[in-house]
């Protein structure tokens, strides 16, 4: 089974993470950030990761300390689940439209974190949920998780819609990297020999 928990305690934050990347795209989430937990919702369910989230976090300070850090236990567990990475598929890519957005979304299970960002928001907010936190937490999640992860909004006048797709078009580019290839047996795909 490809499984791994993430716990992280910091003076901000304490926040537990389980996840099977083998899994239905089931989730359990309560991090106290109504919109984030909807996030995560669409990318456990859409990249077919069963997913369980609980954080505590300085809410009283903003909601950065606690996507961010949630963000990080997240990519650390995916990097511990999917391991040195044998028989995957590696690369993964979505064009996700939602309404009136279309979001792309790329990415390498590579080893090594990089993120290109091509997103923007015409609010600043999406009820009480900063905008800018979006891309706080895949930057957390490319970083910890050892993703390539390259994010393009299309078009997009609504911001909810532009942050939706963004989480659904990572989710289905993750599915597909993660997903075993059966033409390639236990190989690691690279041709290093290793990730």
């Amino acid at each position: 089974m490809r499984t791994a928990s993430v716990t992280r305690t910091t003076a901000e934050t304490d926040i537990a993470v389980a996840l099977n990347l083998d899994g239905t795209g089931s989730y359990d989430i309560a991090t106290g950030v109504g919109f984030f937990d909807h996030m995560l919702d669409q990318l456990a369910r859409h990249a077919l990761i069963d997913l369980d989230v609980r954080a505590k976090g300085d809410l009283q300070v903003d909601d950065h300390h606690t996507v961010e850090d949630t963000g990080i236990a997240i990519g650390q567990a995916l990097s511990r689940a999917v391991g040195d990475k044998r028989g995957i598929r590696r690369y993964g890519a979505c064009l996700l439209p939602m309404d009136d957005t279309l979001v792309q979304a790329a990415l390498d299970l590579s080893g090594r974190p990089y993120l290109v960002w091509q997103v923007d928001f015409p609010t600043p907010k999406i009820g009480s949920f900063d905008t800018e936190l979006v891309r706080e937490f895949f930057q957390a999640l490319s970083t910890h998780g050892g993703i390539t992860l390259h994010v393009t909004r299309q078009s997009g006048l609504n911001s909810h819609h532009i942050a939706e797709a963004a989480f659904k078009a990572v989710a289905r580019a993750l599915r597909d990297a993660l997903e075993i290839d059966p033409r390639k047996g236990d190989a690691v795909p690279s041709t290093k020999g290793t990730l």
